[in-house]
């Protein structure tokens, strides 16, 4: 006896969903997988940085360990980027919260992502704003906070961020800027390269200019706050 059509549809159907199940299941088990290795090994690279090689930049970059990392750099991204990166389990509540009203209010879309979201941003995804890198970032985030320590999103953040002229990393950067290796940045250094983090391509660190120069000062105070509130201990 033949089957019905309608037997047919459902038979493929069943067969699509099964496959479509496998494939998810697949995807989560790589990315698990993807993010298990970086937890150990270096990230060879990053989106961004095959992007401003596509577009003529010479890419400067050195990985470090976080032990070969100056301490002040440390805090000034933790004041500049995310002061509860300490605290959070990989997302900020209640900057989330202001954004959203900023947006609704008209303001535009500002902030919001810590620094484990910006590492999961650079170290696994492209760069860009639509729904689907968001999701894979929210993904990407909650498996690093699960699977690595702060100290390793620390590690990596610092080792992919991006410091402008194809400089990617502390070390590069340091280097770069300031002709010493990132172990010996000052807080006054530091602070410089942390105010420069939301446009690296746009504002300098050495020399700075009016804004940046003020931005850093605004930072070095607090870099004080971090260290005596003991917003680094996850780290330190």
């Amino acid at each position: 006896m033949k089957a019905s059509p309608s037997q047919t549809d459902h038979g493929l159907l069943r067969r699509v969903l099964s496959l479509g199940a496998r494939l998810i299941a697949l995807g989560i088990a790589l990315t698990i997988l993807w993010v298990m290795l970086y937890r150990v090994v270096p990230v060879p690279g990053t989106t961004l940085m095959g992007w401003r090689s596509m577009q003529g930049q010479a890419i400067s970059r050195d990985w470090v360990p976080l032990d070969d990392i100056s301490p002040q750099l440390v805090r000034a991204v933790i004041a500049a980027e995310d002061t509860g990166f300490c605290q959070h389990i990989g997302f900020d509540v209640e900057a989330i919260k202001v954004a959203i009203a900023d947006a609704r209010a008209g303001s535009g879309w500002r902030g919001a992502s810590t620094i484990s979201q910006q590492t999961a941003k650079n170290a696994f995804l492209w760069h860009g704003r639509d729904p689907l890198r968001k999701l894979a970032e929210v993904w990407f985030t909650g498996l690093q906070e699960l699977i690595w320590s702060k100290r390793r999103i620390m590690e990596v953040y610092l080792n992919v961020a991006e410091w402008g002229d194809g400089n990617f990393g502390a070390e590069a950067a340091a280097q770069a800027r300031f002709g010493k290796p990132a172990l010996e940045l000052t807080a006054y250094e530091a602070s410089l390269l942390a105010a420069v983090l939301p446009s690296p391509n746009r504002w300098s660190a050495n020399p700075p200019g009016p804004y940046v120069a003020s931005r850093a000062e605004t930072l070095r105070k607090r870099m004080a706050t971090v260290r005596r509130n003991g917003l680094d201990t996850c780290i330190y």
